[in-house]
């Protein structure tokens, strides 16, 4: 566990009602949770339950049915209200595929934020910011003339997490950030988490099917299930969780574990 100093009283984010539905399908029913500032929290439960959506709420990717988002106790999100402006300024984003920009070099991936949102910093600083960045990845300055293409899948994964920390934001989201990765591979993603949160204090949401990282990088797990969060607590609360669905997840049962 990432064993961090936090405030239990000092919340960075607030999911309040959360609904969302796609056509006939309720994905998000009513989703509460409070998220401490600099905690790192993982959102566990099945595939196509919700997990993501709830990350694309909290960066303004979509805009709820009903319930509201609050960050850093502003609302950016209502059914009325869509304020992408402080969540661009507050939040960094590591996609499940890496999303990164294929006609770009690694460098220029990292910089691209820098350009768009630091219009009037100098080329030499930015370069400079993109060589802190590597480092942070435990990369060399050189693999910044690296293009996507020559990577592998867990090469681009630190690249799209240097690029989401490029702007320093308090908070970052973590889409499936080990899927397709061998073990391996996983634990240098996994500590790259760990050290995002004790090097630049942010609050960090996981969301993750993945319980060998849940368990690692977390200060506490949030279970999703039918639209609902079900049961949050620390590792060791859900590993010795009564609630028989999220034992049944957390031990990759077929069947709810009988009494």
């Amino acid at each position: 566990m990432p064993g961090v100093k936090i405030d239990e009283n000092d919340i960075m984010i607030e999911l309040h009602g959360l609904r969302k539905a796609f056509g006939p399908q309720q994905v998000l029913r009513d989703v509460t949770l409070d998220i401490r500032r600099g905690e790192t929290i993982t959102i566990i439960g099945q595939s196509g339950g919700g997990k993501s959506v709830i990350l694309k709420h909290m960066i303004g990717l979509l805009q709820p049915d009903g319930g509201e988002v609050r960050v850093d106790g502003q609302t950016i999100s209502t059914p009325t209200f869509f304020d992408t402006k402080t969540i661009r300024q507050k939040m960094g984003m590591l996609f499940q595929n890496g999303a990164l920009f294929d006609s770009m070099n690694a460098g220029e991936n990292i910089a691209f934020a820098l350009r768009e949102h630091n219009r009037e910093m100098s080329e030499e600083t930015i370069q400079a910011e993109v060589t802190e960045k590597l480092e942070m990845i435990h990369l060399k300055p050189e693999f910044r003339w690296k293009m996507p293409s020559e990577l592998s899948g867990g090469m681009r994964k630190r690249l799209a997490l240097a690029r989401a920390i490029a702007l320093r934001p308090k908070i970052l989201l973590y889409d499936e950030p080990t899927t397709g990765l061998d073990p391996v591979t996983s634990d240098v993603i996994n500590d790259l988490i760990i050290d995002m949160q004790q090097k630049l204090g942010v609050t960090s949401v996981v969301v993750t099917h993945d319980m060998a990282s849940a368990y690692k990088v977390s200060d506490r797990i949030a279970m999703l299930y039918e639209g609902r969060i079900i049961a949050c607590g620390t590792v060791d609360e859900i590993r010795g969780t009564d609630n028989p669905y999220v034992k049944q997840f957390i031990t990759g049962q077929r069947k709810l574990p009988t009494a």
